[in-house]
């Protein structure tokens, strides 16, 4: 069997129904293995196209996930859902930081204990978290989306220190600039989006295919002594 294969495994990849979490569930289901398609709205176009299972979580319940793992086994989970809300710094509000921050990095940690718990048992699974070129950089008028990716990096690093040696690979792929809802604003700003294609070497933005390959081959055999690593797959972007 392909070292890349999923054969045999069962993936739940959230925030499944559009951009980067369709494009992951797709590429899964491809290499062979049974997908759950997790969102807080409708999954089902996802479901068509990968012919998986759909399921509901909102992550604006950071503990929705909390009995997903009971009762079945999940092999592999993509923590993929996340949100983003723009505002200077002076102007923002509580509610939405509390809002940014319980998704993206409240319910990713709760999400990833959940299935912690569930797999360590076993010795065997992989999770595969979406971080974000702002895990590494600043950015402007995210204040929250920029401290939740840092945050995703530095948990991804946590429990792969404490999860590696009882067989359970944690990693995280940092997208670029990617065309989905998230940078919709950005795209359609002719000036800011001039500005970001200008420092990409590959000299386009990227599409959510360009993040589901890496996301299988993390979650394959053949990444099984990667551990704590955050991929960037950014067209060189942090290269530059």
């Amino acid at each position: 069997m392909s070292p890349f294969s999923l054969e045999g495994r069962t993936a739940l990849v959230t925030g499944a129904n559009t951009g980067i979490g369709q494009a992951i569930a797709v590429a899964m289901s491809q290499a062979g293995a049974r997908v759950i398609a997790a969102g807080r709205s409708s999954c089902a176009e996802t479901a068509a196209m990968a012919g998986c299972e759909e399921l509901r979580l909102d992550f604006a319940d950071p503990m929705a996930a909390r009995d997903v793992f009971s009762g079945r086994q999940i092999d592999i989970l993509v923590n993929n859902a996340g949100i983003i809300r723009r505002a200077d710094c002076v102007d923002f509000t509580e509610a939405d930081w509390d809002e940014v921050i319980d998704v993206n990095l409240k319910a990713l940690f709760f999400t990833c204990q959940a299935f912690a718990r569930a797999a360590l048992p076993r010795g065997q699974g992989k999770i595969v978290n979406i971080a974000s070129l702002l895990s590494f950089q600043g950015g402007i008028r995210v204040p929250p989306y920029t401290a939740s990716k840092h945050g995703v990096a530095g948990l991804t690093k946590l429990m792969a220190n404490e999860w590696a040696a009882r067989g359970l690979n944690v990693n995280a792929i940092a997208p670029g600039y990617i065309e989905t809802n998230n940078t919709e604003a950005l795209r359609a700003d002719p000036d800011r989006s001039k500005a970001i294609l200008d420092r990409i070497p590959a000299g386009r933005w990227g599409r959510p295919e360009d993040i589901a390959g890496t996301a299988v081959f993390l979650a394959s055999p053949a990444a099984d002594y990667v551990n704590g690593a955050v991929l960037n797959v950014d067209g060189g972007w942090l290269a530059r």
